[in-house]
């Protein structure tokens, strides 16, 4: 069974959470991106409903909802819609909206369909509607993905729009206009936890990420915490829903292998080095809020419950030197590189390690599908001077590497690392998808194509590491 739901001959794109508050279910809806191999007989383009209970487990059933992305409520005891389509010649993007009783049928309102006003809004741009009830204001908002008529390209904004009867709307000035990015901030998003109203967006111009800002007020100011971002490259389009217990941010982490930007090598080396389609498999964490207001995620239960048999996972030393005292592994390598190798990696399983480091190493962490030579496999690099986890795949190691990436990083995460603090270390694998929790609080989401079923490794470089608990549990 799946921990990230992936379907079959298909991708996961823009995810609509809803809580249906007669079913206690999410009754969510996303885009398929169908694979180009999949079997014709099984096609069926547009929306597809989403039910489940544990957002693990999914019931899926196709809609007759064409179109882009938004969101769901329930008024009056009926349900609406609304998403967003396109006009390709001219072009031109449309706010939509349908209605169902049943969450299944939808029936559109033509005559709702609105575009952009051209004078506070540019006509280029207007898709994710997201749609809720303002209680200070005892009217509905609707949020929008647009671009502001600004002086300059930086014009990415969150429009908004109100009304009283969910059919007729009218323009207001941007929620949301930090004149920062050259497209619009998609899928936004807004909920409210205690005191704070937080909002989400997705943008993949300088930066390709889901990010959040905060505020007292609907009004703003809108506060950017120090870490903005839910998940790293590889989560994108995130929305949240809500139980009445648990804040919930869905996303999708893309695959990769079909070229769909025109940017891969002419020589194939591999899926690891292509570039990322658009949708893969729906990733859901738990939001977690900090006493500062700031947000943190951390594992779903049906995910963090799922591995029940745990094996403790067999470390031994290649280079440096390595020791066991008392269930903890030590290794002092002030003044080179020390690896460690240990069990092999099941094709879905849950990778559990303490780490704490101490002096000043330049990099340590875990290898995964590591082989004996410690060279081709996967990289979690640790950094502390640079206050961020790194992920390298393979190739990097090699010149050749260095040769393919005219650039240092290929994917991090930020994270404030201290000298002694223990990092609880969590890694959920499904074949090639990996997610990594550091203190049930930071998530790190990336892909693994060329290596598999090897083993698991530890490094460190220039400094000292301890590790316990080190284990591996599968289903």
């Amino acid at each position: 069974m799946d921990l990230f739901y992936t379907p079959e001959y298909a991708k996961t794109g823009d995810v609509i959470p809803f809580y249906d508050e007669d079913s206690k279910t999410f009754v969510n809806y996303y885009l398929k991106n169908w694979n180009p191999d999949a079997p014709k007989d099984k096609v069926i383009y547009g929306w597809h409903r989403i039910a489940t209970s544990d957002n693990r487990n999914f019931e899926e059933v196709p809609t007759n909802i064409h179109g882009g992305t938004g969101s769901v409520i329930k008024n009056g005891g009926i349900y609406h819609m609304f998403y967003c389509t396109f006009n390709a010649d001219p072009p031109a993007q449309w706010a939509r909206h349908a209605t169902s009783t049943d969450l299944i049928h939808w029936e559109d309102i033509p005559e709702d369909k609105f575009g952009p006003d051209g004078i506070i809004y540019k006509t280029s741009d207007w898709r994710d509607p997201f749609v809720f009830w303002n209680e200070e204001e005892k009217k509905w908002w609707m949020l929008l993905a647009a671009r502001e008529n600004t002086v300059t390209e930086r014009n990415g904004c969150v429009a908004l729009c109100v009304s009283e009867d969910l059919s007729k709307w009218d323009y207001r000035k941007p929620l949301y206009a930090p004149g920062m990015n050259q497209s619009a901030n998609e899928c936004p998003d807004l909920f409210k936890i205690g005191d704070w109203y937080y909002l989400v967006y997705s943008n993949y111009t300088d930066g390709f990420c889901t990010y959040y800002r905060m505020s007292r007020s609907l009004n703003g100011p809108w506060i950017r915490p120090e870490v903005d971002t839910f998940d790293g490259r590889a989560f994108y389009a995130a929305k949240t829903g809500y139980d009445g217990k648990n804040h919930y941010v869905y996303g999708w982490n893309p695959t990769k292998g079909e070229n769909g930007w025109r940017f891969d090598s002419e020589q194939d080396y591999g899926k690891d080095y292509k570039t990322w389609n658009w949708g893969g498999s729906i990733v859901v964490h738990k939001l977690v809020q900090h006493e500062d207001g700031s947000l943190g995620v951390c594992p779903i239960d049906s995910v963090a419950n799922a591995m029940k048999k745990e094996e403790t996972a067999e470390i031994h030393g290649l280079t440096g030197k390595w020791t066991e005292t008392d269930g903890i592994i030590s290794c002092n390598s002030e003044y080179g590189y020390a690896a460690s190798i240990g069990s092999r990696i099941p094709s879905q399983c849950c990778i559990k390690a303490t780490v704490k480091y101490s002096g000043n190493p330049t990099r340590f962490g875990i290898a995964l599908h590591i082989d004996e030579n410690f060279d081709k496999g996967y990289y979690l690099m640790f950094e502390p001077f640079f206050n961020r986890i790194q992920f390298r795949s393979g190739l990097r190691m090699y010149e050749q590497g260095g040769q393919m990436f005219p650039y240092t990083v290929e994917l991090e995460r930020p994270l404030r690392m201290e000298e002694g603090k223990e990092y609880k270390l969590s890694i959920y694998i499904q074949d090639t998808l990996a997610v990594l929790y550091v203190n049930d609080d930071l998530a790190f989401g990336f892909r693994m194509y060329n290596e598999k079923d090897r083993c698991l490794g530890f490094f460190v470089s220039d400094g000292n590491i301890e590790l316990k608990d080190v284990s591996i549990l599968t289903e």
